[in-house]
């Protein structure tokens, strides 16, 4: 059998993989019922719903003819970077601060691709950074400190 649509027959499988892996790590928790939901209740149903879509989007990559749906290369230097960013956000939230850590993040990330513009990037990491001050800080009042120790005093 010849898969018509790459991208989608194998988005498919690895949302059936995730969903079953979700399904099977939340029978570790109670389940309860529909009226008193337990912990495991929600992962189980959201597991099982996101497998269900995996074999809809399978299937239909099994069906279509489409020559956009071919799997390009892996770019494994940009996963890196990004993947490093994300590790790099962790480790400088609280040393660092929220700022100076979602300003490295955005930084890097942007940096994983090929049409990075530095211009570009920093009105738009200004800008997201505060947004997630907005949501984060003064919205739902979270205690995340902002900027490194030495300059909070």
């Amino acid at each position: 059998m010849r898969i018509g649509n790459q991208k989608d027959f194998w988005s498919g499988i690895l949302f059936q993989v995730l969903g079953i892996g979700f399904v099977l790590l939340a029978q570790e928790y109670k389940m309860g019922t529909a009226q008193r939901m337990g912990p495991g209740y929600f992962p189980t149903l959201l597991g099982g719903l996101l497998a269900v879509l995996g074999i809809v989007i399978a299937i239909q990559g099994l069906r279509s003819n489409s020559a956009a749906g071919d799997i390009e290369r892996l770019h494994f230097r940009q996963l890196v970077i990004v993947l490093g960013a994300v590790v790099l956000f962790g480790a400088l939230l609280r040393p660092a601060g929220l700022v100076i850590a979602l300003l490295v993040l955005i930084s890097l990330s942007a940096y994983a691709s090929h049409e990075f513009r530095l211009r570009e990037v920093l009105p738009l990491a200004a800008l997201l950074v505060l947004m997630v001050l907005a949501v984060f800080i003064w919205g739902l009042g979270l205690v995340i400190p902002l900027w490194p120790a030495f300059l909070a005093r």
